[in-house]
């Protein structure tokens, strides 16, 4: 039985408006610390997200979720952000913030491989 590895997981949601509460499930940002795992997944359903919010703009989504792409990389491109440990990335990451890219709350679980258990909850809470 393959060795099972403690992860943590938050939902990436689109909140058009915040002051509604109301979003939509655009991605998955994981975090593995034992196998030194922190990426993002994402998927930007445009004909979904307009007939959610007409008036959405897609640019600023897009460069929202590529910035937490760029932080989980953990390089320059980064920023001050990107510079900081994993676990520091992920927590500042899955922060509360009123915008309109917000995360769920952290949920953990065990996995084998982190990468194949970013994919199946991208696609289970997301596609």
């Amino acid at each position: 039985m393959p060795e099972k590895h403690l992860f943590e997981y938050a939902v990436i949601r689109v909140v058009p408006r915040v002051e509604r509460e109301e979003f939509l499930n655009v991605g998955v940002i994981l975090f593995c610390s034992s196998q030194g795992f922190l990426q993002t997944l994402y998927t930007l359903d445009e004909k979904r997200l307009r007939a959610f919010s007409p008036h959405i703009d897609l640019e600023e989504i897009e460069q929202r979720l590529q910035a937490f792409t760029k932080v989980c990389a953990g390089r320059k491109e980064g920023g001050p952000i990107g510079q900081l440990g994993t676990a520091s990335r992920f927590r500042w990451l899955t922060a509360n913030r009123s915008t309109m890219v917000q995360v769920s709350p952290v949920h953990p679980g065990l996995c084998s491989d982190a990468r194949e258990t970013l994919e199946h909850l991208h696609a289970q809470l997301v596609l």
